[in-house]
């Protein structure tokens, strides 16, 4: 049985062309990673909502959920409001141990990657 996920935790937006690339990404880490559920989950604006996704993977044996928020940088959303949306979590599933790792933009090999994408895009 599978107890642990991975959630991509990315903003939202009203058009659904804008979550490809993140499906496309979660479809990347499920494949590297076949004992970890990787779900995708959204602040707003999109479904699942980080809160309703919880609801829907707490029943299903996971007890170990790790949040990787796919922003560029530690904003207010990744600052101010995951926080408070885990915590309401945390007394909701007291029994889940919730992680929230850095904005993924903030680690130095995505930077990179980043880096080495401009360089080709420039020619």
């Amino acid at each position: 049985m599978i107890t642990r996920a991975i959630v991509l935790f990315a903003h939202g937006a009203r058009d659904p062309r804008w979550a490809e690339p993140f499906k496309r990404l979660q479809d990347r880490v499920q494949s590297r990673d076949p004992a970890i559920r990787v779900a995708l989950g959204f602040l707003e604006l999109m479904s699942p909502r980080l809160p309703e996704l919880v609801d829907d993977l707490v029943p299903q044996g996971i007890s170990h959920i790790s949040i990787v928020p796919v922003f560029l940088g530690q904003g207010g959303h990744v600052m101010r409001d995951l926080p408070e949306i885990i915590e309401v979590l945390r007394h909701k599933y007291p029994d889940v141990e919730f992680r929230i790792a850095t904005a993924v933009g903030e680690d130095e090999s995505v930077l990179d990657a980043m880096a080495d994408y401009c360089l080709r895009a420039a020619g």
